[in-house]
């Protein structure tokens, strides 16, 4: 659950920014941007402690974006994307990239789908072509989608259907959501999976798959000026797309609680409950998304907060307890609580004091203390994460993929420095009743099978 402003952007307010054209050398730690005629963004942040790079193409298509009747979709066409283009055969893109000593992979989420390799420096261009290849180039047989797709609905099987909590979280999200897409999961409904054709995964490439809705993200030891040279080489040609119109997709105001029980093989109950929450839409002013995201830590943030300290070691009324609240996203934000009972502690009794904790802030407001040592954790986890080149990447393409230009990641943490008690107080007292409150409960039924092993193939 951890993924949060907090978490993603907050060190880069001590990275300068500088412009692709700068007459100065490229200095380490800064980040440079171009966009090409067909209106590919181009982002590089050079950092040359090792001789790597990742580089990474992120398209802003995702779950959010499908309709009902071909959920799903959107992470069937990113399988296929490793299916073959008119100049490689089936495979051959990874063949290449671990030939070079290389790895790769891809992901999809409700907003994007991103596609990456980490290599030495010296095969950057190797996967540019690659990557550029099959962007315009995708080419798969019907009969290599049918073998695939059966794939894909094995990985919803194995990572879903036969994984308890993934059940309490989509049925979490489907309740909590009744109009906005953020109800679909990323894998998909099963049913969608199974009539799904190859026709379909290709109209989902030809409608999105295009230059003006991808960015390339570069990071590690690289060039700003050769990777702008080799991006006009090799994207600079393809051709851009008209891209349909998005729609806005408001979810219905929520006027009352609402419950919902999963019954399922588990060993222990569970509890997840979601509060709708506000997403950050400007940067400037959106003081609440701050004060939220701070709130998330204090609960759950580090070994001495709140619910752990209350509720895991001290009335050990739960095994585990955990928060999140990621507000960076095109579609509307959830506030999730969730836990675990302890032995002899039922769902209902940890329901109650997962609410006092929340209630207990709204009330009492936190110490300094408090807020001081959550403001010092951001800091000291984004400098670990600093020496991941896979990682800084991971925060640029993420800013903006959600609508944000990665230039304004620096203020994200100058208005988290700014948040005060009072704030945080404030916002457990008008998010959390019950109108806007969704639960989800797992039931735990006999253990009756083992889990599913892992199916073989499934690596995106």
């Amino acid at each position: 659950m951890r993924f949060t402003l907090l978490s993603r952007f907050a060190l880069a307010a001590l990275i300068p920014i500088g412009a692709v054209h700068a007459a100065t050398p490229a200095a380490a730690g800064a980040t440079f941007e171009a966009t090409l005629a067909n209106g590919m963004k181009i982002i590089v942040k050079r950092d040359p402690r090792a001789p790597t790079i990742a580089h990474m193409v992120w398209y802003r298509a995702g779950s959010v974006d499908e309709v009902n009747g071909k959920t799903g979709v959107a992470h069937v066409l990113e399988h296929m994307m490793f299916k073959g283009t008119r100049k490689l055969a089936s495979g051959e893109f990874s063949r290449r990239v671990a030939a070079a000593g290389g790895r790769e992979n891809a992901f999809t989420g409700r907003d994007f789908t991103a596609y990456f390799q980490q290599v030495h420096k010296s095969r950057l261009e190797l996967v540019m072509r690659l990557e550029a290849d099959r962007m315009a180039n995708l080419n798969f047989s019907d009969a290599e989608f049918a073998r695939e797709i059966k794939v894909v609905m094995e990985e919803r099987r194995w990572r879903t259907d036969d994984q308890p909590r993934a059940l309490v979280y989509e049925n979490l999200f489907a309740t909590a959501f009744k109009a906005h897409p953020n109800r679909i999961p990323t894998v998909g409904w099963m049913r969608d999976l199974e009539t799904m054709t190859a026709n379909d995964a290709r109209e989902w490439y030809r409608t999105w798959y295009a230059p003006n809705n991808a960015t390339l993200v570069v990071t590690g030891d690289a060039d700003p000026e050769q990777v702008l040279r080799l991006a006009r080489k090799y994207y600079g040609p393809l051709k851009k797309k008209a891209l349909p119109e998005r729609k806005a997709q408001d979810e219905p105001l929520q006027a009352g609680l609402r419950r919902i029980n999963i019954k399922a093989p588990a060993e222990l109950p569970f509890i997840a409950m979601a509060w709708h929450a506000p997403r950050l839409t400007d940067i400037d002013r959106d003081a609440d998304v701050y004060a939220l995201d701070v709130l998330e830590a204090i609960l759950d943030g580090h070994d001495g907060a709140r619910f752990t300290r209350n509720l895991v070691r001290g009335a050990r009324i739960a095994s585990e307890a955990g928060a999140g609240y990621d507000a960076v996203a095109r579609g509307p934000a959830l506030f999730v609580v969730e836990a675990t009972p302890a032995e002899g502690k039922s769902v209902e009794e940890l329901e109650r004091a997962l609410r006092s904790e929340i209630r207990r802030v709204a009330e009492e407001g936190i110490t300094e203390e408090e807020l001081t040592r959550v403001k010092s954790q951001v800091i000291a986890a984004q400098v670990f994460k600093r020496d991941s080149i896979f990682s800084q990447a991971m925060e640029i393409a993420i800013f903006e993929m959600s609508g944000f230009s990665h230039k304004r990641i620096d203020a994200t943490l100058d208005r988290i420095r700014a948040v005060t008690a009072a704030q945080v107080k404030d916002v457990a007292a008008r998010y959390f009743g019950d109108d806007t409150l969704t639960i989800a409960t797992l039931t735990p039924l006999p253990m009756t099978a083992k889990p599913r092993a892992a199916p073989g193939g499934l690596r995106h």
